[in-house]
């Protein structure tokens, strides 16, 4: 075990031998990767008019709370610049542009990229969306960035996306099942293969903090703590339209998601649950007062989530997005 007093930068040194070690299993290869093409009509070929008609017209049985949901995943997606600008701010992740942390991130972003293109294509072939105004969404949700609560940790950043990522895969594989139901089964493998994608991630980053417990769990489960306190927030939390003020567009978003079952409280309890099942959070050792402390905190954090989230209603209130006609 490395000594308590690490740096945050000695304990990544001390794992980026694991990682360049593993990081053929962690990303694809650009040759094996799928791209947006494989999955939407093909402008070069005499039938495309004809498959973006048969698109347009399954897109048809696309609930209205189901296509903002969709769209707003969309906006999640395009806003990739800012995910990959705030790793970079990360301090002790970019030491050398070429170490494992920084081919991590820039194969993360590589990979992640595709997700943003394969949906606004799909979104602009449907023809039920304001492209002008979803697109002034991805504008401003750039713009404005986001505040994850993660500081420059980078401990701190691993349990976000460990979270954060898990979470997107939820919703991404449930927009898809939707879609599949209300007969778009394109759709619905688009969202399979997406969805795909945030599950490998997820375990990456929850790999990422597994490893630092072994080496740092003081420092680790302080950090995880403290993001639980915090609670975390989705990147797209200041999403807003135009003329809407910031933030207000996620709430009505993320209502819609709720009376879906796309995402729900008890989802983010339930991701909760198993990231203390997946790091063994009651069985680690060698942790100081405090960082016992902060274990009983995040053990006991489930069971009050889950009276907190079992007296929340559906909500009710529908929205009338300036994205969808």
């Amino acid at each position: 075990m490395i000594a308590t007093v690490a740096s945050r930068g000695e304990v990544l040194q001390h794992l980026e031998s694991f990682l360049k070690e593993n990081l053929d299993g962690f990303l694809r290869k650009v040759e094996d990767s799928w791209q947006p093409a494989d999955f939407l009509p093909d402008s070069r070929s005499e039938t495309f008019f004809d498959e973006v008609r048969e698109l347009r017209e399954r897109a048809k049985g696309l609930s209205y709370d189901l296509l903002a949901v969709l769209i707003g995943d969309t906006i999640t997606e395009e806003a990739l610049p800012n995910y990959e600008a705030w790793f970079h701010q990360l301090d002790d992740l970019n030491r050398d542009p070429n170490n494992g942390w920084a081919q991590w991130i820039r194969g993360w972003t590589a990979e992640e990229n595709r997700h943003g293109d394969l949906l606004n294509r799909y979104l602009y072939l449907s023809g039920r969306v304001n492209m002008r105004e979803f697109e002034t969404s991805t504008q401003y949700l750039i713009a404005d960035g986001f505040d994850l609560g993660t500081a420059h940790d980078p401990y701190r950043a691993f349990i976000y996306t460990s979270y954060q990522e898990a979470a997107t895969n939820l919703s991404h594989r449930r927009v898809g099942t939707l879609a599949r139901k209300a007969g778009d089964a394109q759709l619905s493998k688009i969202c399979g293969m997406i969805a795909g994608d945030e599950t490998r991630h997820a375990r990456v980053y929850q790999t990422f903090v597994d490893k630092i417990f072994e080496v740092d769990p003081s420092e680790m489960m302080l950090a995880f703590e403290d993001m639980m306190r915090k609670k975390i927030v989705m990147p797209a939390h200041y999403m807003r339209e135009l003329g809407v003020e910031m933030g207000k567009t996620f709430g009505h978003f993320t209502d819609a998601a709720q009376r879906l079952g796309v995402y729900t409280s008890q989802d983010y309890t339930d991701i909760l649950e198993g990231l203390i099942t997946t790091w063994k959070i009651d069985q680690i050792k060698d942790l100081n007062g405090a960082a016992e402390k902060a274990r009983d905190y995040i053990m006991a954090l489930p069971g009050r989530l889950r009276r907190v989230a079992d007296r929340m209603p559906v909500p009710k209130l529908e929205y009338k997005f300036k994205w969808i006609e």
